[in-house]
């Protein structure tokens, strides 16, 4: 079998002495395993960062087998933020989510396409806002989503944080993720935000499933955006 796509970094191992193994969420294939013959080699191992979009041509002689990637860089992601702990630690973050909640060899373009938006915005003032709503969309795409009825709540604008119940379980969730107004939002606001996510993601996928929560997630909430 053979095919081509682009795709983003998601995590690489060393496979031998001079090749790697390379996980990518591509377009059209979703989440893919190969392997990088020369991978190891400083022309291409600096291109083979986390989060990095390339090109692969995927070959593989027999399906139950990992393949092999030939790559060629398309866009750099994450060295244009080797200055910024706080981007690199979102970029780690979402590496990390993806390689644990995606199945292997699963179309999700409408997760491909909304991770590339939030990587082109990533250099903007509210790229926190735009982390969360990528995390909500994530959530939504693979089924573990809310839905609530904004009508039946009167005082939607009195209040910054609701107490609500989804699938028997009691959330704290912000005002503004149900009303999805998303200027002028607090750093306060932005850590329930993220607490809220997460909290319905390890009720929904990690806890039942047995996995635990990525490092790098809770990092995310508690390291700068948690407020004292």
């Amino acid at each position: 079998m053979i095919w081509e796509d682009e795709g983003f970094i998601i995590s690489k191992s060393k496979f031998r002495e001079n090749a790697i193994i390379l996980e990518v969420f591509t377009n059209q294939f979703g989440k893919v395993n190969g392997i990088v013959y020369g991978g190891t080699s400083r022309k291409i191992k600096n291109y083979l960062q986390l989060t990095n979009k390339i090109f692969i041509v995927y070959n593989s002689k027999n399906e139950n087998k990992i393949g092999y990637f030939k790559t060629e860089l398309l866009e750099v992601v994450a060295p244009k933020y080797f200055d910024d702990k706080n981007k690199i630690l979102c970029l780690n973050a979402i590496s990390s989510m993806l390689r644990v909640l995606l199945p292997e060899n699963q179309s999700y373009k409408n997760i491909y396409l909304s991770l590339e938006k939030f990587f082109n915005s990533l250099n903007k003032k509210d790229w926190l806002i735009q982390y969360l709503n990528w995390e909500i969309n994530l959530i939504t795409s693979l089924g573990f989503g809310f839905d609530f009825d904004i009508k039946k709540i009167t005082d939607l604008n009195s209040k910054k944080t609701y107490n609500l119940k989804i699938d028997s379980i009691d959330y704290k969730i912000p005002s503004f993720l149900l009303s999805k107004k998303f200027n002028d939002i607090s750093q306060q606001e932005l850590h329930k935000g993220l607490n809220f996510c997460r909290n319905l993601m390890e009720n929904k996928f990690f806890i039942p499933n047995n996995i635990k929560l990525p490092q790098s997630r809770k990092f995310l909430e508690n390291k700068f955006l948690k407020v004292s």
